[in-house]
């Protein structure tokens, strides 16, 4: 008898790369190699930011934020992704999949915020240096990162919660590797439009009012940097920018073309890769952007190294 509501599922396939079993193998061995470079990359940066007192500044605060988010972004993800890539079985459990989205997401829409707040810390380093201990204050940092992620993990439940309340009529094979808003839609049996409307309404919220922060931050950032007389000024002040600037760029980019355009403007195997993209990619690319562009992240890495290496 065919089951009518998903909460009678015993879980859900994730077709994934199944319709391409050369290809499984070959990505099983690029993500784990990936998965273990973002573990390594991210818990450098964090310890780091930890244990040396030149990091304890308002800028790594909110990049051991980030670093941490990219970690449980990733673990949510891709742990599964390479279960289902190494054998035939291809589930996973109904609560594995709301969890699943509900992580994810909610990692998701926080980092969206998290790189607004990066890039207002940027505008009160570079416009404001003479004020800027007073305005990027331990209890402001404090209150915009748990506002990143409160507000995230608010968004989250409350997509979770709508995507998870529609009938599936019996509907249980999901087109993608994770349990993501747009391909969960299409296991509905009915009219989503009000779902789909909603979602690109938060989605702009989340997506483009911290863009448009960040367009103006980086707005006065240049109007300042064009302002300084001496070119070793303005190296210095692009070089505290210019790591943000294209995480900003790789994630955004990605998010927006992803969530902001009809589904029928690219193919189901694009949707996928541009998942892949910006869930295991750009978590595992960041420490590398702001470690090999700061030289405050090398010199770090130098002292703790050699501290460790000179002690044995």
């Amino acid at each position: 008898m065919e089951q009518k509501n998903g909460s009678s599922f015993a879980g859900f396939i994730l077709l994934g790369f199944s319709d391409r079993p050369q290809l499984e193998l070959v990505l099983f061995v690029i993500l784990l190699l990936f998965y273990i470079f973002t573990l390594l990359g991210n818990t450098t940066i964090i310890t780091l930011s930890q244990l040396d007192p030149n990091l304890h500044t308002p800028m790594y605060f909110f990049l051991s934020n980030l670093s941490f988010l990219d970690l449980c972004y990733t673990t949510s993800i891709v742990p599964q992704l390479l279960v289902n890539l190494s054998g035939a079985d291809k589930s996973i459990s109904y609560g594995g999949c709301v969890v699943q989205l509900y992580v994810s997401l909610g990692l998701g829409s926080t980092e969206c915020i998290l790189l607004g707040a990066m890039a207002f810390d940027r505008y009160a380093a570079v416009c404001r240096p003479l004020h800027y201990t007073v305005i990027m204050h331990p209890r402001l940092c404090a209150l915009m990162a748990s506002a990143s992620w409160i507000i995230g993990f608010s968004n989250s439940l409350l997509q979770t919660v709508l995507i998870f309340l529609m009938p599936l009529c019996g509907r249980n094979k999901l087109d993608h590797f994770l349990c993501e808003v747009p391909p969960m839609l299409k296991l509905s049996c009915v009219d989503t439009t009000m779902n789909e409307s909603e979602l690109f309404f938060v989605s702009v919220i989340i997506l483009l009012i911290p863009v448009a922060l960040i367009m103006f931050s980086y707005g006065r950032i240049v109007r300042a940097i064009l302002r300084i007389k001496s070119a070793a000024g303005r190296r210095k002040a692009f070089g505290t920018c210019g790591s943000h600037l294209i995480v900003v760029s790789l994630f955004y980019g990605t998010a927006i073309y992803a969530y902001l355009q009809p589904n029928n403007n690219y193919s189901q195997d694009q949707e996928k890769f541009i998942s892949l993209f910006y869930t295991v990619i750009i978590p595992m690319i960041n420490p590398l952007i702001y470690t090999l562009r700061n030289k405050d992240v090398k010199g770090a890495m130098k002292k703790v190294f050699w501290k460790d290496f000179g002690s044995k």
